[in-house]
């Protein structure tokens, strides 16, 4: 064995033997003395953003000054500390005998009870003005067991769960920490993090801003390849994996590599012998109905759509791979020559992610009638797209800017009937589904919408936004539609986030405005939201990514000016 591996072996074991005294000590602790912990971390978030997002940056090759910078402090620290701010409040009702959802507002859709999560306060009704989301319970859970069982784990803080291991990401930075933190509080297991390979820089200022569970004793940090992230899975001493990544990578730990994985598979005995759970993301689709446009909707939504999959480059787990649009709309045309200078024009990024290059030849050499669009022609549009069970861009993450558009016939009801059967049956992966919709179309559509949104066989759905919203709001949930396999896992087994730790959750239900403030107030949806700051095209995205995520960790009203000023400028 080579020296390196033997010396990171010994880190995992010595990083293992911690946790063990550090699981005692967290069972001894109680609700307030781990909401204290929080409530540092928070403080911490803060304190090292900046230092979090230079990092990231720089991973990313976005050059100082990029507005791209601003997906880094909304995906990164934002994303933290508005979730630890949430667990926190969370620890405290649990800490005083009342129900994280005490307060919340309950709701009915179809036969499922809904839990309001978005917004929650005054300020999400002015910060994220038109946005809404739901979590849907399974089918029979009413809502005052809903509030009995809210608070998972820690209804029994003493009894704990071992050590779990977390396999972080490596493309959205905040991905890795908050499933670190769900692994703690959902689940009352220590936590043995192993960052991404393509992460390992940002090891130093995530053991900063974790540093209060770091001297707890209750999470560690590791980096290495990938003997070992397989060492730590498989180590004795860990009673549990999560694991953020594709399905390839997910088969390999539970059931190992070649033809011996293919007759453990057959056999179902799998080589991981403990439980895992995962988000695996898969290939999205984003439903676009037929309605009466107008120019300048057209090319919002285009961007709109330019930014699901451009968004970090086009690797995330829930970028939009295929737009699924309806043959017979008049207005399809103008829609796909407005897509087509979206995403031509999206601003120019280094291709950092390993192996996006390959992937993306792999996408032309099987397309090799795709338009080469955007700064040296890095990113593929491929139209003309079939619905059949062999069309390759329908069942392979590329994790890379390729972009198709799947044509379905119908009018009306007819056809979001049929879109639904496609996003169910033809795309692999059950992450995220978007739908894009005239408000005269949904309210024309009526029951029929209502019902493909019950249909739709997807963790995050989203309507007029993009299902990220889903993953940076902390009180959703984030994960696959129940279900799945060791043996099938598609988008993964298991959630995270829901940081009011609310217990047998379906899915989440994002909605969103059709158009941006102020022409949203001038066509009678009552929304102030400017364009997002999130979107690629967004000019003041890292002034006001920067403005948000400090907010999030101190929320003040003397904050908003500034950030108001900032985001209707973008």
């Amino acid at each position: 064995m080579q020296t390196e591996q033997v010396a990171a072996e010994a880190a995992v074991d010595a990083a293992l033997a911690d946790l063990v005294e550090g699981e005692r000590g967290w069972a001894r602790l109680p609700l307030p003395g781990r909401r204290a912990l929080l409530d540092r971390t928070l403080a911490l978030t803060r304190e090292h953003a900046g230092e979090w997002v230079d990092t990231a940056a720089a991973i990313k090759g976005l050059a100082p000054g990029s507005a791209l910078r601003g997906e880094e402090w909304l995906s990164g620290p934002y994303a933290l500390a508005s979730a630890l701010r949430v667990l926190s409040h969370t620890l405290g009702e649990l800490a005083q005998g009342r129900s994280p959802l005490a307060g919340a507002t309950f709701g009915a859709a179809g036969d499922r009870v809904t839990v309001r999560v978005l917004p929650t306060g005054l300020f999400d009704e002015l910060l994220l003005n038109g946005f809404r989301a739901e979590v849907w319970l399974r089918r029979g859970v009413s809502s005052a067991a809903a509030k009995a069982e809210a608070g998972l784990a820690q209804l029994d803080p003493a009894h704990t769960g071992g050590i779990g291991a977390v396999l972080g990401a490596g493309n959205i930075t905040s991905i890795a920490p908050l499933d670190t933190l769900y692994e703690l509080v959902a689940h009352n297991r220590v936590v043995a993090l192993k960052l991404n390979p393509v992460t390992d820089p940002l090891r130093p200022v995530l053991e900063k801003v974790l540093a209060p569970l770091v001297e707890a004793g209750v999470v560690r940090v590791l980096t290495g390849g990938p003997a070992v992230g397989a060492y730590l899975v498989r180590h004795e001493l860990v009673a549990h994996v999560h694991m953020t990544g594709s399905a390839a990578t997910h088969d390999a730990i539970v059931w190992g590599t070649g033809a011996e994985a293919d007759a453990r598979r057959r056999a179902g005995t799998p080589v991981l012998d403990k439980p895992i759970s995962s988000e695996l993301g898969g290939v999205s689709p984003t439903i676009v109905l037929p309605g009466r446009w107008s120019r300048a909707d057209l090319d919002y939504q285009a961007e709109h759509i330019a930014t699901q999959r451009l968004h970090n480059g086009g690797y995330n787990c829930v970028a939009t791979q295929a737009v699924v649009l309806p043959a017979d709309w008049p207005q399809k045309d103008e829609f796909l020559t407005a897509l087509r200078a979206a995403v031509e024009r999206a601003p120019a990024r280094p291709a950092y992610y390993p192996g996006s290059a390959d992937r993306s030849a792999g996408a032309h050499a099987t397309y090799p009638g795709a338009e080469a669009l955007g700064p040296g022609g890095g990113r593929l549009l491929v139209t003309g797209l079939g619905t059949g069970p062999d069309e390759p861009l329908l069942s392979t993450e590329y994790f890379a800017p390729v972009l198709g558009v799947v044509e379905v016939a119908g009018t009306g009801a007819e056809y979001l009937r049929a879109a639904v059967d496609v996003a169910n049956d033809r795309f692999v992966g059950t992450l995220g589904v978007n739908l894009v919709a005239h408000p005269d179309t949904i309210a024309a559509l009526g029951a029929e919408f209502d019902d493909a949104i019950a249909r739709l066989r997807y963790g995050t759905i989203a309507v007029n936004a993009w299902t990220a919203v889903g993953y940076l709001t902390p009180t959703a949930a984030w994960g696959a539609f129940p279900g799945h396999t060791l043996d099938d896992v598609q988008s993964g087994i298991g959630i995270v986030h829901n940081a009011w730790l609310i217990d047998n959750v379906e899915r989440t239900v994002v909605r969103g405005p059709f158009r941006p403030a102020p022409r949203s107030v001038l066509h009678g949806e009552w929304t102030l939201a400017p364009k997002p700051p999130w979107f690629v095209t967004n000019r003041t995205a890292d002034t006001t990514g920067r403005l948000l995520a400090d907010f999030a960790a101190d929320p003040r009203w003397a904050a908003l000016p500034a950030l108001f000023a900032s985001a209707l400028r973008g």
